[in-house]
């Protein structure tokens, strides 16, 4: 099945910015959308991260108020794990801790049962390995959604060794009722957006430590010569420096391919506490990493 109705109660594990994010795509494709996530608080902050993006898509006379509140009434958030029973379709967005991942789909595996498919929403893990927590593997997969998950378009379905391939078709029809645009590829790290991505930002920060030209020249070059929206150290501030550099070690530690090894100036400022925007000190925000 490739229809709207088909995964018609989604459940979240993961109320944070890409788990929010999901549940917003989910809700507003239609479907019944249970949040969990371990505390009240949290699952509130995500709810409350869901309206003030619904807020801001009326303000811009993207939705009205009615579809607003539409599409909240039909996410619930929870914090029993029980409570995610009778869902078709889970998608498990926690931290990127493989053993955390790991006991959190096994134990959301008993309560859904064997019909359900399970999916991770993973960017740096081996989803083949996290199969392994799953009974019935050839449910699981990877459904790597982009931050936010609301505006970015492509969504990558990773199959892993063990995923059953009518659980992929089914996958790319959930993805495109979402209204996005899926691509199938192979469980390898950083699958394929990341795994050609890392190795080009590794390659910006060593140039810009080695004195090519200034973080501004580098970004205004790339942006203006390659068509790039954002220039790589931006991108960089953006994605969050620490979240790079766990993504590129994790890739490096799979592989020992030396173009996924993260750069001394990057753990460096990791080290240090610059993490990009999201404390206003990195490559192009604030005075760290400009010299």
């Amino acid at each position: 099945m490739t229809n709207k109705v088909d995964f018609a109660h989604v459940a979240v594990v993961g109320a944070g910015t890409m788990g929010s994010g999901i549940a917003q795509v989910a809700a507003q494709s239609g479907r019944q959308v249970t949040v969990l996530d371990v505390d009240a608080d949290r699952v509130a902050r995500g709810i409350g991260a869901i309206a003030a993006f619904l807020d801001g898509s009326i303000a811009r006379g993207k939705i009205d108020t009615a579809e607003r509140d539409a599409i909240l009434g039909r996410i619930k958030g929870v914090t029993d794990v029980g409570d995610l029973a009778g869902a078709g379709l889970v998608i498990e967005a926690a931290t990127e801790n493989a053993e955390v991942k790991r006991s959190i789909l096994a134990e959301v595996a008993q309560v859904v049962g064997e019909a359900a498919v399970i999916v991770t929403n993973t960017s740096a893990l081996s989803v083949t390995d996290l199969a392994t927590a799953v009974t019935n593997p050839t449910r699981f997969a990877g459904l790597h959604f982009f931050n936010p998950a609301q505006l970015m378009r492509v969504v990558e379905i990773v199959a892993a060794l063990q995923t059953d391939e009518a659980v992929i078709d089914r996958l790319a029809g959930l993805v495109a009722s979402f209204g996005k645009d899926p691509v199938v590829v192979k469980d390898r790290p950083g699958f394929l957006v990341n795994h050609l991505l890392m190795p080009y930002l590794n390659d910006v920060v060593r140039e810009y430590d080695d004195g090519l030209a200034s973080a501004d020249d580098i970004d205004t070059a790339l942006k203006l010569g390659l068509g790039y929206k954002l220039g790589p150290l931006e991108l960089l501030d953006l994605i969050g420096l620490d979240v790079h550099d766990h993504a590129t070690t994790s890739a490096y530690e799979a592989t020992q391919d030396p173009c996924y090894a993260s750069p001394p100036l990057l753990r460096q400022m990791v080290a240090a506490g610059f993490l990009g925007n999201k404390n206003g000190r990195g490559f192009r925000v604030g005075e760290a990493g400009s010299r």
